[in-house]
């Protein structure tokens, strides 16, 4: 195993819960955790979780995201436990009674959830139970950390590279700025007027820039592809904001990744999204299908992201 320094800490519900030594050394142990999953029950983290139950919480539907951590929990030898969202997620009692709750029977607990400060009141509330952020409204830390073992591995160490994210300043994008500043890695957001990251968001990633990684908020697509070594995009309409598409399908229909916008990036440049993607919207299929795309990379490392996330919560490397 990679003997990955890493700080321990309670919880995973940010980028920012990360410094940089951390975001390497995670990454470093999700590349060697993909090394030896071939190695089966023989892998050196087979049993690295020794029978702990893992609570499975999940409030928004969820393909990768639930797979992905249910395999990882497994592999690494632990127990997956659903639980019921409806029952869970203080809708029958308070959020803190039952994460005090929780903590007398798992160990950790993966959330999906609406609300970021739901997510931090539950974490808060719980001395003992590990949270780990699978998604909210704010922020998909888990998918920033598969993003950027798929750049490690396609692009080589990116520090002094630059991205750029193209479309709406959501969750996604959040965490894409933060993994990237923090890896000394400079991003170009392209969104459009009053769809961009906010202020705050930008000012708290800019203060983990490591290495003169650079932050550049912009709304035309071309000036922020021009020579770059990813684009990535989202869904122009996020789970919660369905009410909004017609609008937003008007508003983003500039930012749409095709081949036209990928000719602006570098010829070796990778077209990254976090799936699901909405073919014709946001991405073509010329584009996701092509030589580019590495977007089921992308799928695929999050198990082995989401495997270092939790053996660090847990000290389990």
């Amino acid at each position: 195993m990679v003997e990955a320094a890493l700080t321990q800490r309670k919880d995973f519900l940010s980028i920012l819960d990360f410094d940089a030594p951390d975001l390497d050394g995670c990454l470093q142990l999700a590349a060697q955790l993909k090394a030896d999953r071939s190695l089966g029950r023989l892998a050196p983290t087979a049993d690295a979780l020794n029978g702990r139950h893992i609570g499975m919480l999940f409030d928004k539907p969820s393909l990768r995201t639930r797979t992905t951590f249910e395999i990882a929990i497994r592999e690494l030898g632990g127990h997956p436990v659903a639980l019921q969202p409806d029952v869970a997620l203080g809708r029958r009692e308070p959020v803190a009674d039952v994460a005090r709750n929780l903590e007398r029977w798992v160990d950790a607990v993966v959330i999906r959830t609406f609300s970021q400060h739901l997510l931090q009141e539950f974490a808060a509330a719980a001395s003992r139970l590990h949270v780990v952020n699978a998604l909210t409204d704010q922020e998909h830390p888990c998918q920033a950390l598969a993003d950027f073992l798929t750049l490690q591995e396609r692009i080589g160490p990116p520090r002094g590279r630059t991205i750029a994210y193209v479309g709406d300043g959501n969750n996604v994008a959040t965490s894409l700025v933060q993994a990237a500043l923090l890896s000394g890695v400079s991003v170009r957001v392209a969104t459009p007027k009053g769809d961009a990251l906010s202020a705050d968001v930008r000012a708290t990633a800019e203060r983990a820039a490591q290495h003169g990684a650079t932050l550049t908020a912009i709304e035309d697509p071309v000036k922020a592809v021009d020579g770059v070594d990813a684009v990535y995009t989202d869904v122009w309409t996020s789970m919660g904001k369905e009410n909004e598409a017609a609008s937003r399908l008007l508003r983003f229909r500039p930012y749409q990744v095709n081949a036209a916008l990928m000719a602006h990036a570098r010829p070796d440049a990778v077209f990254m999204h976090c799936l699901p993607a909405h073919r014709g919207d946001e991405v073509t299929d010329e584009v996701m299908d092509g030589p580019q795309s590495v977007v089921f990379d992308e799928a695929e490392n999050r198990l082995h992201a989401q495997k270092g996330i939790l053996a660090w919560c847990l000290h389990a490397s």
